[in-house]
C-alpha cells in the first residue's frame, strides 16, 4: 500500500510541475530545395535543433566534417551524391564563408 501511495504522490507531483515533453515539430528548417532530404536522412538518428545549434559559425569544411563523421562513423544511411547535397544546404542555410 506504501509504494501505491509513493506512486500517486510522484505522478501528481509531476502533474503539478507542469512537466512538459519536447515538441520536436516546432523546429524547423531553413525552408530550401534541399531541405526534405535533410530531414529525411539527419533526423533518423537526430533532431533538427542540432543543426541549428550548429549553425552561423561552421564553415564548408566543417559541414563536410560533420556529414562525413555522420555516414563514416555513425553508419547514417546516406550515399555521396546525397552527401554533398546536404554540406551544400548547410552551408548554404547555416553556415559561413
Amino acid at each position: 500500500m506504501r509504494n501505491v501511495s509513493m506512486l500517486s504522490a510522484v505522478f501528481l507531483g509531476l502533474c503539478i510541475s507542469g512537466v512538459t515533453l519536447a515538441d520536436e515539430s516546432k523546429v524547423a528548417l531553413s525552408p530550401d530545395t534541399d531541405t526534405a532530404l535533410v530531414m529525411a536522412r539527419c533526423s533518423i538518428c537526430h533532431s533538427a535543433d542540432y543543426i541549428q545549434m550548429n549553425g552561423g559559425f561552421l564553415k564548408r569544411a566543417n559541414w563536410e566534417a560533420e556529414v562525413k563523421k555522420m555516414t563514416k562513423a555513425f553508419g547514417a544511411p546516406v550515399n555521396d551524391e546525397e552527401a554533398g547535397k546536404i554540406v551544400d544546404y548547410l552551408v548554404r542555410q547555416y553556415g559561413v564563408e
